[in-house]
């Protein structure tokens, strides 16, 4: 169960009970994709050419105008902001994130708010909230109303932000018909929305206008690599604000369906994406998992999964003090999550000293912590091995 190179070198391995969170190394990269990034290492391609062969890949699996590869998908909303403040102008490019004399308003509702907007913050979006939680608070009312969205956008509006999980609101298409009536960009936060596989063409079909991937998650690509698809115009300004452009002019021929060298008028400089690169390991990492996961039985890993869930939570409710159900796969993650409410007056332990005990063992193990106000923690299946899974039972069972 330990063996590892995480013990090779020193550190405290972890058995991921808790599903692709980046903060233990998101999920279990295809070994094909692994495979890929090794041969890739030993020799050199062109960034540029690597971007614009990903970038067909993600036309064809999202049925967007063009694509194209971040350092996660935090990185592709840093780079969706920087593409609608500065389009294709040289010299706002070479501005931000110093956003001076231009629009750089991204009207996102409150109840999308997130640490994650930081993102878009990163390339001098400033953040116009609208809305109210009142939903959350019981009142009877809804979150945002649409006129909201509608009056908070201006001639310094950038974009409209959208966070995509099934319960947001207001509806998606409705946030995208009126951004459009003022031919404003709509952006979407769909990181951890994946599979469904259909929902690499649901966004695009609703017509937004970027949509960010996480490839480290389900994809299983490389943790440090995002997906960002949706308008050619739109995804060429991130390429020129991404790519390496030291480059001399007179030499300088990227490709085409990348970058328009006309349209441009010149090489921009180094931009806001520069400390955002993409090695060509990951590239090719993320091109062949992409390739893999659109192959993928998903129906058989969702059956995989529940039956996964379904024995850990039958097994678990069998512990005094324990109550046990299962999420909808579609609630808040991509898989059916074993919810375990722990009654610390009749169990040993409490769900927090449980979720953090099994944090400082060795192996680590890494259970879901969301709801330890509710004296409940989770145990998500996805990255979990069934013998990992029996593991985390036997630990559990000393707990309980």
């Amino acid at each position: 169960m330990t063996d590892s190179i995480y013990e090779e070198i020193g550190v405290s391995p972890v058995i991921n009970a808790t599903g692709t969170k980046t903060r233990i190394g998101g999920s279990r990269i295809r070994p094909e994709a692994a495979d890929a990034m090794q041969r890739a290492a030993d020799g050199f391609a062109r960034i540029s050419d690597l971007q614009a062969r990903a970038s067909t890949l993600i036309q064809d699996a999202t049925g967007a105008e063009a694509g194209y590869v971040c350092s996660g998908a935090s990185a592709c909303l840093t780079m969706a902001a920087a593409a609608a403040i500065a389009g294709t102008d040289l010299e706002a490019m070479a501005q931000l994130p110093d956003t001076d004399g231009l629009a750089d308003e991204i009207v996102i509702p409150r109840t999308h708010r997130s640490g994650y907007d930081h993102a878009y913050r990163v390339a001098g979006a400033s953040i116009v909230d609208v809305g109210t939680n009142d939903a959350h608070l019981g009142t009877g009312s809804v979150n945002t109303e649409p006129w909201e969205i509608d009056r908070a956008i201006s001639e310094e509006t950038a974009a409209v932000a959208y966070m995509q999980k099934s319960y947001t609101d207001p509806p998606l298409e409705t946030v995208v018909e009126i951004a459009h009536d003022h031919d404003v960009p709509v952006i979407v936060d769909a990181a951890a929305e994946l599979p469904p596989v259909t929902n690499l063409n649901r966004f695009v079909d609703l017509g937004v206008d970027l949509v960010a991937f996480s490839g480290g998650k389900a994809i299983r690509g490389p943790q440090t690599t995002g997906i960002l698809a949706g308008r050619e115009d739109l995804i060429r300004s991130v390429a020129a604000q991404h790519l390496d452009m030291h480059a001399a002019e007179p030499a300088w021929t990227p490709p085409s369906s990348l970058l328009d060298v006309e349209e441009l008028g010149g090489v921009p400089r180094q931009g806001i994406g520069r400390g955002m690169k993409v090695g060509k390991e990951e590239l090719v990492g993320l091109i062949t998992a992409l390739t893999a996961f659109l192959e993928d039985d998903h129906d058989e890993n969702a059956t995989v999964w529940r039956a996964r869930s379904e024995r850990i939570a039958q097994e678990l409710a069998e512990s005094p003090g324990v109550e046990t159900r299962l999420t909808a796969a579609e609630k808040t993650s991509v898989a059916p999550e074993v919810v375990v409410s722990v009654d610390a007056s009749v169990a040993d332990s409490s769900a927090v000293d449980i979720v953090r005990g099994l944090r400082t063992e060795h192996p680590r193990i890494y259970v879901g912590a969301d709801d330890l106000d509710a004296d409940a923690l989770t145990i998500n299946p996805m990255c979990l091995t069934d013998d990992e899974a029996e593991y985390v039972l036997e630990r559990l069972r000393t707990y309980l």
